[in-house]
This record gives structure tokens, C-alpha cells and sequence, in this order.
């Protein structure tokens, strides 16, 4: 089986577990029998109306209907359900669980203290691990360059945050590596070279690209440098600094099978590239987050945790 039908058909073997009827998302039409018939079914709980906010404002019809097609998010294999299942749960909270499931920190411990060393009453004194509340945003745009005639659409990030003064950004991927070819950079960005300071490397794999379309099938090369470039322009490394001030994850659905393994030596390999320029790109995969979650902060979140276990494990 390919990887993208493996995909639609646990997401709907889920939905039809939790009793929920499925019905195709093509209005009018008979089509695949995958999407939901509300967006709150497709969530472990409702949007938030700073989320919501967010995503009517993205690029395209994530909550809302058109004439020919359900809005995207009722999919019960949409790229963002599963973004706002892991991260919505997170807002207002400490993060430093998810944080930790996702490798950008070391994992929270407790520390100890001692007191009045020397005197005849020394005292332990326990330090908590510290708690990294931060405010996420969904569906962020950063403009890559000002001339927004020849560069009209902004880099747009499934989610992006700061702490301890580095921002972060991320990019998802559910089905969507495993559906197809995807587009190279239009030649107005490979004309513009003040883009591509300290990124020469980049820069020359864009060109490759431009020429030879075949070198990544399932990594989308040319949104990732795109990110990238906006980020940049957003967040300009100091003249001195050899690695970005911004994180770039790439985070994924992986599967078993030739498109999984395929998969991820495009992921390495575009990595060694990045880093060759700086720039700090990490990656991983959704089960490996949500199996770090379920192993070592299942309690005090165990509707949250065995929620994405039993959907998305």
C-alpha cells in the first residue's frame, strides 16, 4: 500500500472507531469518504479564537467551505488537525514537555541547592525545573523582501515561537511528502542574490534544483529554502555569527517502506546542506514525539497523550 493511502485509511479507521460518519469532501459530488462533517470532531478539543483567528487568515480555506470543497481542516488526514492536536493543548501551560518530546530542550529536571554551607545546619534546599511558557502561533507569514510585486507570497510557517531568545520555527508534514513532485523556486528568487547572503550553498542547490526536478521526490526542497529566506529576512544573523538566531524543525509523518526510508535521506541530506550555511535545521517525526510524551509525561495528560497515541501511533 502507498504511504499517502496508509495514511487516509488509519485516519479513517480512527474516525469510524469513535462513531463518527464520514462523508466525501467534494460538495455535490461522490469522492473519497475521508473528511469530517464539523471541525471539532477533528480536534482533541476546540480552537481557541486566537488559533481560529489564525487560521482564517492563512492562505486557504482551513475552516471554511467553498462552492466545490469542505473546508481542509475537517480531513481526517489534515496537516493541520494533527499541528493543533500536538500543540494547541501546550498554549498557556508549560511547554517544556513538548519541548522536550520535540529535542529543543535537554529534559527538565530537578535541581538542589545547598544552603549555608559550612555552619553546623547546612540545608538541601530543592530547585523545580524551570518552565517554559510560550506563546505559539499558528499559520505565521514572514515576508521575504520588500518588493512585494515580484515576491507577493510571504514564507508561511505551520508554527513559530521564541524562547530563551531564539525563535523557532516549524514545518509540518503529514501525507504530504508521500503525494507526488513539488515545485522548484521561481527564477525571481534565484535573480535576486541579495537573498542569499552566507547561504551560498542554498543557493546553489536552488539552482541545481531549477535544472534537475528528480534530486528530491518527497522533501519539499523549494518551501523549505523559502522558509528559510524569510526567516532570514526576518532574523538577520549578526555579521559575526556563523549559525542563525531562528531554528528551523522540520517535523513528519513517517512510514515504513521505501517512501519512508526515501524520505528521510532527503530529510539528511538537505540538513548537511543547511548546516553548511549555519543554519540551525532540525528534524523529527511525529511518533517519535508523541512516544516520548506517552513515556515520560503520560500523567497529569493522559486524555491529551492517549489521545494522539491511539489516532496517530
Amino acid at each position: 500500500m502507498k504511504a499517502k493511502q496508509y495514511i487516509k485509511q488509519k485516519q479513517q479507521a480512527w474516525a469510524l472507531r469513535k462513531g463518527y460518519d464520514l462523508v466525501s469532501g467534494s460538495i455535490g459530488r461522490n469522492g473519497e469518504m475521508s473528511y469530517l462533517q464539523n471541525v471539532d470532531d477533528n480536534l482533541f478539543v476546540s480552537l481557541t479564537e486566537e488559533v481560529a483567528k489564525s487560521y482564517k487568515k492563512g492562505d486557504g480555506d482551513e475552516l471554511a467551505d467553498n462552492k466545490t470543497r469542505l473546508a481542509k481542516m475537517k480531513a481526517t488526514h489534515s496537516s493541520s488537525a494533527i499541528v493543533v492536536n500536538l500543540f494547541q493543548y501546550w498554549m498557556g501551560k508549560d511547554a517544556s514537555p513538548l519541548l522536550y518530546a520535540l529535542s529543543l530542550i535537554p529534559k527538565p529536571e530537578k535541581d538542589y541547592l545547598i544552603k549555608n554551607i559550612g555552619s553546623t545546619s547546612p540545608k538541601v534546599v530543592e530547585i523545580p525545573p524551570r518552565q517554559y511558557v510560550v506563546n505559539f502561533s499558528f499559520e505565521k507569514q514572514y515576508r521575504i523582501h520588500d518588493d512585494h510585486k515580484r515576491f507577493p507570497r510571504p514564507a508561511n510557517l505551520d508554527v513559530c515561537f521564541e524562547y530563551s531568545l531564539c525563535n523557532i520555527a516549524i514545518e509540518s508534514k503529514f501525507t504530504e511528502p508521500y503525494s507526488g513532485r513539488h515545485k522548484s523556486l521561481r527564477d525571481v528568487y534565484l535573480e535576486e542574490e541579495s537573498l542569499w547572503g552566507k547561504l551560498p550553498n542554498l543557493y546553489e542547490l536552488a539552482k541545481k534544483l531549477s535544472q534537475n526536478k528528480d534530486e528530491f521526490h518527497y522533501l519539499d526542497v523549494a518551501q523549505l529554502i523559502k522558509h528559510i529566506l524569510g526567516l532570514n529576512a526576518n532574523f538577520p544573523r549578526k555579521e559575526k555569527r556563523l549559525t542563525t538566531n531562528y531554528k528551523l524543525l522540520y517535523l513528519w509523518y513517517d512510514v515504513s517502506g521505501d517512501e519512508g526510508v526515501g524520505h528521510r535521506a532527503e530529510i539528511e541530506k538537505f540538513a548537511a546542506i543547511a548546516k553548511s550555511d549555519g543554519v540551525m535545521f532540525r528534524h523529527t517525526t511525529y511518533q517519535e514525539v508523541i512516544t516520548k510524551l506517552f513515556a515520560e509525561y503520560r500523567e497529569g495528560n493522559e486524555k491529551y497523550v492517549d489521545y494522539l497515541s491511539e489516532r496517530y501511533l
